[in-house]
């Protein structure tokens, strides 16, 4: 059986990994965004929270004698890249682009929530309070999805409706 330090510290480079893959997509999703000007500026507010996140995972490793992963990172990083090309060809990529986050941002919480519960069983205090933190940031960011998911929705409905030429971003 595998040690619960060893499993958590494995856990850490999985949710380094997911943090750049969402940093990726994000970014992708950022400089298409045209038309959404609230949509951009907090997507743009949760890319610097990503970036954050990361750091924080990098110090909770680091203390923990262990470090990220390179390939998991490569291959987060290349997943990113296919979900992005594939929104880029998607009429309403707005739209699915939004659905897309939620949903990863509920993959983050889950994860987090994971990571709080290894960390408290393996004694170490510290990586649960900052995973907990982390976990705060995603809930945010999922809420605000979920409360404006409605309207990005609806305004790209009316722009499509219009034929403005600009309802995808």
């Amino acid at each position: 059986m595998t040690d619960m330090n060893d499993r958590l510290n494995q856990w850490l480079r999985d949710a380094h990994a997911m943090e750049e893959q969402a940093e990726q997509m994000l970014d992708a999703q950022a400089r298409r965004i045209e038309n959404y000007p609230e949509l951009k500026a907090r997507i743009e507010q949760h890319i610097s929270e990503t970036r954050s996140q990361k750091q924080r995972l990098e110090a909770c490793m680091e203390k923990r004698g262990t470090s990220w992963s390179g390939m998991k990172d490569l291959a987060a990083q290349f997943s990113a890249l296919m979900q992005a090309a594939g929104g880029m060809f998607a009429g309403d990529e707005v739209v699915k682009g939004s659905m897309a986050s939620y949903t990863f941002e509920h993959l983050e919480i889950v994860s987090y929530r994971i990571l709080v519960a290894a960390a408290e069983a393996a004694g170490d205090a510290e990586t649960a309070r900052v995973c907990e933190e982390i976990c705060r940031e995603e809930e945010a960011m999922a809420s605000w999805l979920q409360d404006h998911i409605p309207q990005v929705t609806q305004a790209y409905l009316m722009r499509e409706a219009t034929d403005s030429g600009a309802a995808k971003r």
